[in-house]
């Protein structure tokens, strides 16, 4: 392992060296070479600004770094699966970005694309290359555009964030990534630590803080990067990726619903299913996932500042293909947590995985804080992308099924239940008092809401009741 350079907080590589902390051993082609060119910058030494000293900076920095530009690209093998490599040399001007850097990572999405692979961007960069001006932050909409296309074509990915990760690096091939990693103690953020307010709380600007912001999915040690990887990786990369309709108007075939982990023998009353639903010792959602899949990795955050432990997301691996995963943990869902969902709908039908969601929550957070965190906007944003869904959905009622806030997480037409759930339009608690009864009559308010799930297959709501080994 080389020398971390003494000057970061977290450990600071060279471009190739973290390539190779990551690809398997010979893996890397480079796609451009040391002497490759992409722009002829012979006319304008000094840049398109006529920079005084800015041919000395770039000379040093090549000296310097054995490098010709900020980014390295290539591809290689990460635990078997081969994908683009962007790698970015901070010791070459700070990671900049500038022209050439534009010409190069372009190259790399439009090989990403002709070659159907995924792209990791290993990213160390401070921001835009001042000596260029405007020609280099013009860069940014280009690279936003080929990380775009890349995606739309229904290639992950996936960005390593390293230290620092500031200005339009993360706020392009960063934050735009499907999934992000990021080395503990580096920085990140929109800011570099020149230009921010003197009174900031420099704690705000960590891979840890975005991580609690739901900006990111997970911290990694260097050590563990290279596995954390690979499986994610593995999961996306197998999956059919751009959609293609299969003939019964799907993508790929519905995941089956988990067998049942708890009772096996339905209740008798709608007061009983309530009760079973509520039950502490009732298996929960990790459970559940657990025994589903033979790993898995997490998709963590809305992106829109908030996290909410209470949905569980990610992708899987079950009888040997990649299913994605969103599960209700039995609390009251908050915004972040159905927007959390919802990207990770959206993303797992961008690539043609199948999803499956278990339902288990006695309804949607709906407190002051959350109405203020847009409620209503984050409900409606999980419907509609349940709802437009190009994969299949299976969904699995494995508790409490409250209301909306459980309905926006179940699949319109490929509902199962557990034998120890319910769901319902509404609590029989709230819809009592609603209907002025007292709490006497709470029990047969229940009843009358026909909420047992034998009753939502007699309703037609559910399709069937999963128990251990078999569908009913």
């Amino acid at each position: 392992m080389p020398e971390p350079m003494p000057d970061g907080p977290a450990l600071r590589l060279t471009a190739r060296a973290a390539i190779t902390s990551v690809a398997d051993q010979d893996s890397f082609r480079e796609l451009f070479p040391p002497d490759a060119e992409f722009r002829d910058t012979g006319s304008r030494p000094d840049g398109p600004l006529a920079w005084q000293g800015y041919a000395q900076s770039r000379a040093r920095a090549e000296e310097r770094t054995g490098e010709r530009e900020s980014v390295v690209c290539g591809t290689a093998t990460v635990g078997g699966t081969r994908a683009v490599i962007v790698s970015f040399e901070f010791g070459f001007l700070g990671g900049s970005l500038g022209e050439r850097t534009g010409d190069r990572l372009e190259a790399a999405h439009r090989h990403a694309r002709d070659h159907r692979l995924p792209v990791v961007s290993l990213i160390a960069t401070g921001g835009s290359r001042m000596q260029e001006g405007m020609r280099a932050l013009v860069q940014l909409q280009r690279v936003a555009r080929q990380s775009e296309l890349t995606g739309a074509a229904g290639l992950a990915r996936i960005a390593v964030l390293r230290d620092p990760t500031t200005g339009g690096g993360w706020a392009t091939l960063g934050a735009g990534a499907d999934l992000i990693l990021a080395l503990p103690g580096s920085q990140v953020g929109f800011a570099g630590s020149r230009v921010r307010p003197v009174d900031t709380d420099p704690a705000a600007y960590t891979a840890e803080a975005q991580l609690a912001a739901g900006a990111i999915d997970d911290v990694v040690r260097p050590e563990e990067l290279r596995e954390a990887l690979a499986l994610r990786l593995g999961l996306l990369a197998a999956a059919p990726g751009a959609v293609r309709p299969l003939t019964d108007g799907s993508t790929s075939a519905a995941p089956d619903p988990p067998g049942a982990l708890g009772r096996s023998d339905l209740p008798a009353t709608g007061w009983e299913a309530v009760s079973r639903a509520r039950a502490p010792e009732r298996p929960r959602a990790d459970a559940y996932l657990d025994a589903y899949f033979t790993v898995r990795a997490p998709l963590r955050g809305d992106r829109c500042g908030g996290t909410d432990p209470g949905m569980l997301c990610g992708f899987g691996r079950h009888e040997g293909r990649t299913v994605a995963y969103a599960a209700q943990c039995g609390t009251a869902t908050t915004p972040a947590g159905y927007r959390t969902a919802a990207r990770l709908v959206r993303l797992a039908g961008r690539l043609g995985i199948p999803v499956l969601t278990l339902v288990d929550t006695p309804g949607a957070a709906n407190g002051a804080e959350a109405e203020r965190a847009g409620a209503g906007a984050a409900i409606a944003d999980l419907f509609a992308a349940v709802a437009t869904a190009p994969v299949p959905v299976t969904s699995l009622v494995i508790g409490e099924g409250g209301s909306g806030g459980a309905l926006a997480l179940a699949s319109p037409d490929n509902l199962w239940a557990t034998p120890d759930s319910y769901f319902s339009v509404i609590a029989p608690e709230q819809a009592a008092a609603i209907l002025k009864r007292g709490k006497g009559e709470i029990r047969s308010t229940a009843e009358q809401l026909r909420l047992r799930p034998q009753d939502l297959v007699e309703l037609g709501v559910a399709r069937g009741i999963v128990t251990a080994s078999h569908y009913d």
